[in-house]
């Protein structure tokens, strides 16, 4: 089973570069290192695992064009998470008192690359596809972003309604820019730059793992219907409201481009694929 093939050996990538990064919490050069290196593991585990079960090069995480798709993500997630962290300090909720530190951004760097890069894999790369090759790109689009968002419900600070945020803006966004593009450099560098931004530029929570140092010492105040509470900004509606936008955007350019797959035509391909010798 592809999905028993694929996923396992990533999942078990990340579990063990998360354990190991964790123990190593306080020293931001190893976390550097070792997140990094689960990230680049992660994507060999991946690649190898697609060529023995489906006996073909990985090419939605080629080498070749991977910088500029990746840079690509990164701005874009970026501007995400700056247009939600200004409008919440536009309303007065948060405000920047002074720098924080330089050692928990490269520690931060790190770890968000690893989780980044293994969550994309596991989530767009692997069930994604799956999914998608079975039942179409909505029915893949649908899926992954619910299950996306109780993969989140096992953070310390989580809440339904956080994780239902995360169903709608990250799953919707993510799985379509995956959609659009055919390549998970740009989903990867996406949700790496929300996920820096958010914690080792501006200091705010990560999905309800708690407090974070970032190069802001920014402080989150008033209703959590409008910041997100502990689960931080990605339970804001703003960030629900401009990943709606984006996931249309993207969905808009996978139509134009024409790489939406229609039921039928998956339903038809699995078909084929089950008669094969």
């Amino acid at each position: 089973m592809r999905f028993v093939k694929q996923f396992l050996p990533v999942m078990a990538v990340a579990f063990v570069g998360g354990q190991a990064t964790m123990a190593v919490d306080g020293n931001a050069v190893l976390t550097l290192v070792l997140g990094l290196a689960t990230a680049v593991l992660a994507v060999f585990v991946y690649g190898w695992t697609v060529r023995w079960s489906e006996r073909r090069a990985a090419e939605e995480v080629a080498a070749k064009g991977a910088v500029p798709r990746i840079l690509l993500g990164t701005l874009i997630g970026a501007g995400w998470f700056a247009a939600v962290i200004g409008n919440i300090a536009f309303l007065g909720d948060y405000r920047v008192d002074g720098f924080g530190t330089v050692a928990g951004p490269v520690g931060l760097f790190g770890f968000m690359a690893a989780a980044s890069v293994t969550e994309e894999l596991m989530f767009r790369g692997v069930l994604f596809r799956i999914v998608e090759d079975r039942g179409g790109t909505w029915t893949a689009l649908v899926l992954t972003s619910v299950l996306f968002g109780l993969w989140h419900m096992l953070n310390p600070d989580a809440t339904v309604w956080g994780a239902v945020a995360i169903a709608v803006s990250a799953g919707g966004t993510l799985g379509a820019a995956y959609a659009a593009t055919r390549s998970l450099w740009v989903p990867i560098g996406l949700h790496f730059a929300w996920n820096f931004t958010e914690a080792g530029v501006f200091g705010t929570e990560v999905s309800g793992n708690g407090e974070t140092k970032g190069l802001l010492h920014g402080v989150t105040s008033g209703p959590d219907l409008v910041t997100g509470g502990r689960f931080g900004p990605e339970a804001s509606p703003y960030t629900i409201v401009f990943g709606i936008l984006l996931t249309a955007a993207f969905l808009w350019l996978a139509r134009r481009r024409g790489t939406l797959v229609p039921r039928s035509r998956a339903a038809r391909g699995a078909a084929a694929a089950s008669l094969a010798p």
